[in-house]
């Protein structure tokens, strides 16, 4: 059980590793957004996907060593979580702490990479935002005036002025 306990602890702190990394990224990116820098961006995102690789890799692991925890312990494998390793450790206050302490920074990293992608999908959003209203702009740039002219039954007919804007030979 001891070797399944550093398992564990291992894995949950290679995850927290991972988050952090993540995180750092995500600081990183918050700049390159704002700067509209396209290429760095790529190159972000396909650092994040390593990462997220990895994280996804380490979240089997620990699913597995929960698993054969549950075994030893007797156990539903489905239903064994970290949280519940810790209140089952209540007679071994020593592991019981580690594991308290490493799922805490793994839920701090967890809390700070939410609050940072929440900031970095604002940003994101903004910046669709104002790319559309940039193309919006272009095109109405384009587009000539409407002019007044009427038909017979006074209805509009929608008659577009030219596009050359000034016309010197008049």
């Amino acid at each position: 059980m001891a070797s399944l306990m550093d398992d564990l602890l291992g894995v949950l702190e290679s995850e927290e590793k991972g988050y952090r990394e993540l995180i750092a990224l995500a600081q990183d990116k918050r700049q390159i957004i704002i700067d509209a820098d396209i290429t760095r961006l790529e190159e972000i995102t396909e650092k994040e996907q390593v990462i997220a690789d990895m994280l996804h890799n380490q979240e089997l692991k620990r699913v597995a060593v929960l698993s054969d925890m549950a075994v030893v312990l007797g156990q539903n494998a489905e239903e064994l979580t970290v949280e519940k390793m810790i209140d089952i450790l209540s007679r071994q206050p020593e592991e019981q702490e580690k594991l308290m302490d490493c799922r805490m920074r793994l839920r701090a990293a967890l809390d700070e990479m939410k609050k940072w992608n929440e900031q970095n999908q604002v940003l994101l959003q903004n910046a669709l935002e104002m790319v559309e209203f940039d193309l919006t702009l272009f095109k109405s740039l384009r587009q000539a005036p409407e002019t007044a002219n009427y038909d017979s039954n006074a209805y509009n007919t929608g008659t577009l002025l030219g596009s050359s804007g000034f016309d010197a030979k008049q």
